[in-house]
């Protein structure tokens, strides 16, 4: 079965983001590498400006367990993009978010895909409830899978 880019439309919060020089590979066009570091960005973004995380004294952290993408046209520097984020499933302590990479304006995705954050506990590793803060927020971004 062939995925489908997503559409603009498709995600709750977007973050723009610049490319830089060193982005792109020897083909010409950003590595795949970046778009997971894309992802990070947008889900951290939006938790980190929403008070929803404190990197340094949060008593819970998101460890990613899993990652995917799909590609459907390149992406080069200069360009500018703007990365779209969505949840789609929300559990006690894992959150799966689903991130669109969009050339600036455009309405079809250059790519998505999704990773999962387990929540635990700082010191000890150990799965941790998501906050209340966190979880409140994350539901403003939530969606039906479809």
């Amino acid at each position: 079965m062939r995925t489908e880019a997503k559409r603009r439309g498709d995600y709750r919060h977007f973050h723009a983001i610049t490319t830089r020089w060193m982005d792109n590979d020897a083909y010409g066009h950003v590595n795949n590498v970046v778009y997971y570091s894309w992802f990070d960005t947008v889900v951290n973004q939006f938790l980190i400006t929403n008070g929803a995380l404190d990197i340094e004294r949060s008593t819970v952290i998101g460890l990613v367990i899993e990652t995917q993408c799909n590609y459907f046209a390149p992406v080069a520097f200069p360009d500018c993009i703007e990365a779209g984020v969505r949840v789609t499933k929300l559990g006690n302590s894992s959150v799966r978010y689903e991130v669109g990479i969009f050339l600036a304006g455009a309405d079809s995705a250059s790519a998505q895909g999704h990773f999962v954050h387990v929540y635990v506990d700082r010191v000890t590793r150990k799965p941790s409830a998501i906050p209340d803060k966190m979880r409140h927020l994350l539901q403003s971004i939530q969606v039906t899978e479809q």
